[in-house]
C-alpha cells in the first residue's frame, strides 16, 4: 500500500471517528430528553389511573415537561452566560447552582395558584366550550415549546415568556376570532421589544462607567476598590432584596410600597459595614491591575445570579406550567379561565424540567451568551446581573411590560458597545497634532450575533402565534 492510499485511509478513518464523536454528542442529550419525558408520562398516567383513560391529561404533562426542558435550554442561560465567560464560575459550578436555586423559586416562590391565561392576553369568556379551550391551550404550550426549542438550534436567546404569550394568542384566534385578543396588552408587550433591552443596555453601561471612575482611573486602585465595592455591593443588595420582594415572592407575598422601600433601604445602610471587612482582607496581596481588581467582584457576582436563578424559577415556570394546570383543571370539572390550584406534581414538572433541560442542552447557550456576544470579565459580569435587577425594578414601578431575557442580553450588549465607543474614541498620535481617528476600528460586540438575536425576538411573537393557530386547526380536524 503506498504512503498517499495509507494517508486516504486514515484521513477516512478520523473523519468517521470526529462523525461518530458528533452523533454521541447530539443523541445523548436527545435520549435523556426522551427519558424526562417518558418519566414524566408514565407518573402522569400512574397518579390519573392509566393513559388511555386520561390521554390529554397525559399529553398535556408531556408537552409541559418538553416546554420545561426549552425554558432551561434557553432562558437560564441569560443569567449563567456572563458568570461562566468572566472565569467566575465554572460550567458545572454555573449548572448545579442554575439548577438549585430555579428549583428552589419554583417550590418556594412559584405559588400554588396561577392564572391560566398568561399576562391576560386573552378573554377566556369567549371560549366557553371545554375541548375548545384545552386543545387551545395544547396547542399554545406546544407551539412555544417547538418555537423555543427552533430558537436554541440557531443559538438566539428568546423570551420563553413571549414564546407562550404568542401561542396563547394565536390558538385563541384560532378558536374564537381577532377579538379574542387583549390588543392593548399586545401593545405594550411589542413595546417591550425596545425598551428592555435598551433600558439593561443603558443601566449596564452606565454602572460600568461609574467602576471606570471611582476605581479603575484611580491611581490607586486597590485603595479605590476598599472603598467604593461595598457601595456596589450595597446597591446591588438594595436592588435585589427589592427584586425578590417584588418579583421572586410575588405569588405568594404582595408588600406595599412602602415596605419594599424599608426592605431596600435597610440593605443599602447595613451592607457596607457588613462587607467592608471581607473586601479589605480580600485586597490584601493583590496588584493593582484592573484584572486584579476585578476579583473583588466575584463573590457578590455569584450571589447575584444565584437570585437570579431564584426569581427566574419563581417566574418563569409559569411558562411551563400554565397551561398545564389549565388543562388539568378544566378536565377535573373547573371552570374556564380565571385561575386554578396548582398541585405540586405540576410544579414539579416545571422546575425539575427547566432545572434538567439546564443541565443537558444549557452549557451551549451559556457558551454564546457569554463568551459569542463580547468580552466578558467579573466587572461587566456584575454590572450585567445588576442592570438586570435595577431594569426590572423600574419597569415594574413604571407600569412597563419588560421581558427578563431582553434585559440581560441587551445588558450585554450595552456594555460592549460601551467598551466599543471607549476604544474608538480619537487619539491623539504626536503631542502637538490634531485629533486623528483610528486608522481602523476595533469591533467589540459581534454583529452578526446580534443582527440574529434582534431577528429571534422580531419573530418570536408572530411565529409563536402561527404555530400555534395551525397546530389547533389540526386538533380540531383530526378529532372532529
Amino acid at each position: 500500500m503506498s504512503g498517499r492510499s495509507l494517508d486516504k485511509d486514515l484521513k477516512k478513518v478520523a473523519r468517521l471517528q470526529d462523525t461518530t464523536v458528533q452523533l454521541r454528542r447530539t443523541a445523548m442529550p436527545l435520549a435523556f430528553g426522551a427519558v424526562f419525558l417518558i418519566l414524566v408520562g408514565g407518573y402522569t398516567a400512574f397518579l390519573f389511573g392509566g393513559f388511555s383513560s386520561n390521554v390529554i391529561v397525559v399529553t398535556a404533562a408531556v408537552i409541559g415537561g418538553y416546554m420545561a426542558l426549552n425554558i432551561g435550554a434557553n432562558d437560564v442561560a441569560n443569567t449563567m452566560g456572563p458568570a461562566v465567560a468572566s472565569r467566575t464560575l465554572t460550567m458545572a459550578g454555573a449548572l448545579v447552582i442554575a439548577a438549585v436555586c430555579n428549583v428552589a423559586g419554583a417550590f418556594i416562590a412559584g405559588g400554588n395558584v396561577i392564572s391560566t391565561i398568561s399576562k391576560g392576553i386573552i378573554d377566556p369568556a369567549l371560549i366557553n366550550e371545554e375541548t375548545v379551550f384545552i386543545f387551545a391551550m395544547l396547542a399554545a404550550l406546544s407551539a412555544a415549546a417547538v418555537w423555543i426549542n427552533i430558537a436554541t438550534i440557531l443559538n438566539a436567546p428568546v423570551s420563553t415568556t413571549h414564546a407562550i404569550v404568542g401561542g396563547v394568542m394565536g390558538a385563541g384566534i384560532a378558536a374564537a376570532g381577532f377579538t379574542v385578543v387583549n390588543w392593548a396588552t399586545m401593545g405594550k408587550i411589542a413595546a417591550s421589544w425596545v425598551t428592555s433591552p435598551v433600558m439593561g443596555g443603558v443601566i449596564a453601561a452606565l454602572l460600568y462607567q461609574t467602576v471606570r471612575l471611582t476605581i479603575y482611573n484611580k491611581e490607586n486602585r486597590v485603595e479605590a476598590a476598599v472603598k467604593f465595592v461595598p457601595l456596589f455591593v450595597a446597591v446591588m443588595a438594595a436592588a435585589f432584596s427589592a427584586f425578590l420582594v417584588m418579583k421572586g415572592f410575588k405569588k405568594i407575598w404582595t408588600p406595599d410600597g412602602l415596605t419594599v422601600i424599608s426592605i431596600s433601604a435597610a440593605f443599602l445602610i447595613i451592607t457596607p459595614f457588613a462587607i467592608r471587612p471581607f473586601v479589605r482582607r480580600a485586597a490584601l496581596g493583590i496588584g493593582n491591575r484592573r484584572k486584579e481588581i476585578a476579583v473583588l467582584f466575584r463573590y457578590p457576582l455569584i450571589f447575584g445570579v444565584a437570585l437570579l436563578a431564584f426569581a427566574h424559577g419563581a417566574n418563569d415556570v409559569a411558562n411551563a406550567i400554565g397551561p398545564l394546570a389549565a388543562i388539568v383543571s378544566v378536565s377535573s370539572g373547573g371552570e374556564i379561565g380565571g385561575k386554578v390550584a396548582v398541585p405540586a406534581w405540576i410544579v414539579g414538572i416545571g422546575g425539575f424540567g427547566i432545572a434538567y433541560g439546564l443541565s443537558v442542552y444549557g452549557p451551549r447557550l451559556i457558551e454564546v451568551v457569554g463568551e459569542k456576544l463580547t468580552r466578558m470579565d467579573q466587572v461587566r459580569a456584575f454590572c450585567v446581573a445588576l442592570a438586570a435587577a435595577i431594569t426590572v425594578i423600574a419597569a415594574s414601578l413604571l407600569g412597563l411590560p419588560i421581558s427578563s431575557t431582553h434585559t440581560a442580553v441587551g445588558a450585554i450588549f450595552g456594555i460592549g458597545l460601551f467598551r466599543e465607543a471607549l476604544a474608538n474614541r480619537p487619539v491623539r498620535f504626536t503631542v502637538d497634532g490634531p485629533l486623528e481617528k483610528r486608522e481602523k476600528k476595533r469591533l467589540l460586540v459581534r454583529r452578526q450575533q446580534l443582527i440574529t438575536i434582534v431577528a429571534a425576538w422580531l419573530i418570536t411573537v408572530p411565529s409563536a402565534a402561527i404555530l400555534s393557530a395551525c397546530l389547533f386547526w389540526l386538533l380540531i380536524s383530526v378529532t372532529s
